[in-house]
């Protein structure tokens, strides 16, 4: 069987270094310190695939270099170079960047269908959904590696290894073909804390119970009430030290209520004394995250709406190497029973192991003024 796999080898750049996106910044992203993570990542995922006998079955076609051809390095995997043009580089503060754009990734689409893949797997983010679904339409299904910032879109696995496992469902026919949106956001407005969702379409997608959390959903207006009452019960008891406050609309209620001038959709620290709050780095970059996590910091997160992620979507500041340094137990998770029901369990993925480990399991949420419930995190 013949299938695609694509790279976008800026896809994520934005994430740790707090520019909740990638388009059109990649500079600015590489001189805050951000290196390429979509390659590595597609790694990872043919490296899953390789411990499979079905992988023998498949013939993959991807692009040149980075957008594809150097995933394939060391594996004894089928593939095939689809040559469509000999794009350019530019070094930003001594790092490569192929010079390549969204035109790059839909000619790839164009060939791979005029080859006959039944499959393309995509290493990217919303936009690089956006892109393939603009040629695909809903002739053969796709699926993504999560590589990117946000992904809102219901077509992305829950990690590069679940990736793995849907190909291999695929191909044994255990797979259910879903039809799941193509959502995008305006990064530009995203980036100053101004949420603008657009469907684009509805594509098909390789679908596998648990491997695959959906698209991102809203909170519905009529759990406005439930999370401010859990948000002021919150409050009271926050005992004095050091905040990493997450991000999302009940987050920024409760940075409203703490009284200080935070972040929508960023990542803020604050320190806590005597009741009192005050804001110390607004819209934190991870590196700013390291430079407080030998004073026990204490990290207030939701999960998102519909996909459960508690670390590992959206807010890529939370790296592997700031959870390293912070326990479990300094994880205060809030949700309203309603939000958790469509989440039957809480997702993590940071790409370390030992990380992801340490926090799986069952965790706390707290879902109203004066209770808990116990969720497991996978």
């Amino acid at each position: 069987m013949k299938v695609g796999l694509i790279v976008n080898p800026i896809a994520g750049m934005g994430g740790k270094v707090a520019l909740k996106g990638t388009d059109g910044v990649v500079e600015e992203a590489i001189k805050r310190g951000a290196k390429p993570i979509a390659l590595e990542l597609a790694k990872v995922f043919l490296r899953e695939l390789s411990h499979y006998d079905e992988v023998k079955k498949l013939k993959f076609l991807t692009g040149m270099r980075e957008l594809g051809e150097y995933a394939f390095n060391g594996l004894n995997i089928e593939f095939k170079v689809l040559k469509h043009r000999n794009f350019s580089y530019k070094i930003v503060e001594g790092i490569k960047i192929p010079e390549t754009s969204a035109e790059d990734t839909k000619e790839l689409v164009r060939l791979m269908l005029e080859n006959g893949v039944k499959l393309i797997i995509f290493a990217g983010g919303d936009g690089t959904a956006r892109d393939i679904y603009s040629v695909v339409k809903n002739t053969i299904p796709i699926l993504g590696i999560p590589t990117g910032v946000k992904m809102y879109s219901g077509v992305f696995a829950s990690s590069p290894e679940d990736a793995a496992k849907i190909v291999i469902a695929f191909l044994n026919d255990k797979a259910e073909i879903k039809d799941e949106e193509i959502l995008d956001i305006d990064e530009e407005s995203f980036r100053k804390d101004i949420i603008r969702v657009k469907k684009f379409g509805t594509a098909k997608t390789p679908y596998a119970k648990d491997l695959m959390p959906g698209a991102k959903e809203p909170t519905p207006i009529n759990e406005n009430e439930d999370i401010e009452a859990i948000v002021e019960a919150l409050i009271e008891e926050l005992e004095d030290g050091i905040y990493f406050l997450g991000s999302g609309s009940t987050l920024k209620l409760l940075k409203d209520k703490l009284g200080i001038d935070g972040t929508l959709l960023g990542i803020d620290i604050v320190t806590i004394e005597k009741g009192k709050a005050k804001l110390i780095v607004k819209d934190a970059q991870e590196k700013d995250l390291l430079c407080f996590v030998n004073h026990k910091p204490k990290i207030i997160i939701t999960p998102i709406g519909g996909q459960g992620f508690l670390f590992g979507r959206g807010n890529q500041q939370f790296s592997a190497e700031v959870l390293r340094h912070v326990p479990k137990e300094n994880i205060i998770v809030i949700a309203t029973a309603s939000k958790l029901s469509h989440s039957k369990v809480l997702r993590i993925y940071t790409g370390d192991e030992e990380v992801d480990r340490k926090f799986k399991g069952f965790i706390k949420v707290r879902i109203s003024p004066w209770s808990e419930k116990m969720v497991k995190v996978v």
